[in-house]
């Protein structure tokens, strides 16, 4: 899932080597930081959330197999 998050991440950013994954699990919860550069930041977020919004909904299904929520936070 992680990879999942960085290629679309990466395709989307004009400076794809700052693009670093993490997985952070919690109770029932698997939180994906994505990290990139501040230049970067508003690519991944998009018009009015809709990039991170469709990104987050791609790892949601893609995830409903697992017990575990998901979700992914962007971070610059």
């Amino acid at each position: 899932m992680e990879e999942l998050v960085g290629v679309i991440a990466k395709a989307l950013v004009d400076h794809p080597e700052d693009v670093t994954v993490r997985a952070v699990e919690k109770d029932h919860l698997i939180v994906y930081e994505l990290s990139v550069h501040p230049d970067d930041v508003g690519k991944v977020i998009g018009k009015q959330g809709r990039i991170a919004k469709a990104l987050r909904t791609v790892v949601t299904s893609a995830a409903v197999k697992s017990d575990k929520r998901v979700t992914v936070d962007i971070l610059s």
